[in-house]
């Protein structure tokens, strides 16, 4: 049964940051292109990315993420999420070139398990993500300090989300934890729970509080969340003894947008209509959902749903727009009413890849993505402690 089309939100003064037009130079890192960046208005930008990937061949191999932008996504070799994608990387030795259309914590990924004679190239270095930027190294370093005065970090397993920098990824190494996806978040839980008796999760605390609580029935009162910017994370001794989930004080900035009242809004709205969401929202948004699971479950969901179903999904709205398209015969309504875009995500853009192809193309490697090396080598390994876990190896998402 056909529907009426996908409307999109309407933008608002803020949302035009969002969509990556324009800078907060105070909170972006912001970058300079030696050589001059096109103009987004040029029209021969569509034939320059053809010419410039049709002249690099097989030399090139371009990564690109769910919540990118279609133009870019068009010239995208696979598209998925950050660790399949960085996985794809790695299985692609012959590339010498990995130019990632995503942001920089999965650049650094690829770079770690890619080759050595292979650069991963991230086309706007202002493109990272604020979740993996709220858990700063020297942050995490502290706060494991705080767990040692207490006397529970002996007993504490550090688990990330593969949504973090490489540096905490390999701070989790170090300290016996592992790397998680929001698909396997439930079976690290269970790994951790099995090697100690608390997990410090970092750093997104809603999927850390939606997996224990919802899919290993920890009580919410069990779960605490530590504050990096206040002293002791803003929690007493007897707090830290007693919690089993010590969660960052973290939070994606898209799906953190969704409320409970967007949910029983859709319901007035459409009813009988399905309530989709990713499980980095909160807690009483994933509660008040139908369904909840990764960008891999949601986009499986709508591929099996019946047509003429009704779906509002909470997700990123480049994603949802392209299911909307995808799935004609359903109706798919973004879950809130104003507009969502991964602000950082759209940082990458056509004219920045094309910038980076045609640099490539006169030999030029910019925006090198390089992880230090111990840096590496402990984000590997908690890297391989996630693909050692019974079920994850072999299909492990985000």
């Amino acid at each position: 049964m056909a529907t009426e089309s996908f409307v999109e939100p309407a933008p608002t003064a803020l949302a035009l940051l969002l969509l990556g037009r324009g800078a907060d130079p105070d909170s972006e890192r912001g970058v300079e292109c030696p050589g001059g960046l096109p103009a987004a208005s040029d029209p021969d930008l569509v034939e320059r990315a053809r010419a410039a990937k049709a002249a690099l061949g097989d030399r090139v191999f371009v990564l690109g993420h769910h919540y990118q932008r279609d133009e870019v996504i068009a010239f995208a070799d696979v598209t998925g999420d950050s660790f399949k994608l960085a996985r794809d990387a790695a299985a692609r030795p012959q590339a010498e070139y990995i130019v990632f259309a995503g942001v920089h914590f999965m650049a650094e990924s690829a770079d770690i398990l890619t080759g050595p004679d292979q650069a991963v190239i991230l086309p706007d270095l202002a493109a990272g993500c604020s979740m993996a930027d709220m858990a700063a190294i020297g942050q995490v370093e502290d706060a494991w300090d705080v767990l040692v005065e207490v006397g529970v970090a002996e007993v504490t397993v550090p688990i990330t989300y593969m949504n973090s920098t490489a540096a905490i990824k390999a701070f989790t190494g170090r300290h016996a934890g592992a790397v998680c996806t929001s698909s396997n978040a439930r079976r690290a839980l269970e790994w951790a729970f099995e090697q100690g008796q608390k997990v410090f999760f970092l750093p997104d605390q809603h999927l850390g509080r939606n997996t224990a609580v919802l899919e290993l029935g920890i009580g919410l009162d069990e779960c605490v969340v530590f504050d990096p910017h206040k002293p002791g994370g803003g929690l007493t001794p007897e707090q830290l003894r007693a919690a089993r989930m010590i969660l960052w004080k973290g939070h994606c900035s898209v799906h953190g947008r969704f409320a409970l009242e967007s949910v029983v809004d859709v319901r007035e709205r459409v009813p009988g209509i399905n309530v989709l969401v990713h499980p980095e929202c909160r807690h009483d948004v994933v509660t008040a959902a139908d369904y909840v699971g990764s960008t891999e479950f949601i986009i499986k969901t709508l591929d099996a749903a019946p047509s003429g179903s009704a779906w509002a999904i909470g997700t990123e709205l480049n994603l949802v727009k392209r299911l909307a398209l995808a799935h004609r015969d359903k109706q798919v309504v973004f879950l809130d009413r104003t507009v969502c875009f991964c602000s950082t995500m759209n940082r990458i853009d056509l004219p920045h890849l094309v910038w980076s192809l045609e640099n490539l193309v006169a030999g030029t490697v910019v925006n090198r993505i390089e992880v230090d090396p111990d840096v590496a080598h402990w984000a590997r390994v908690a890297l391989d402690r996630m693909l050692a876990l019974p079920g994850v190896g072999a299909t492990p998402k985000d």
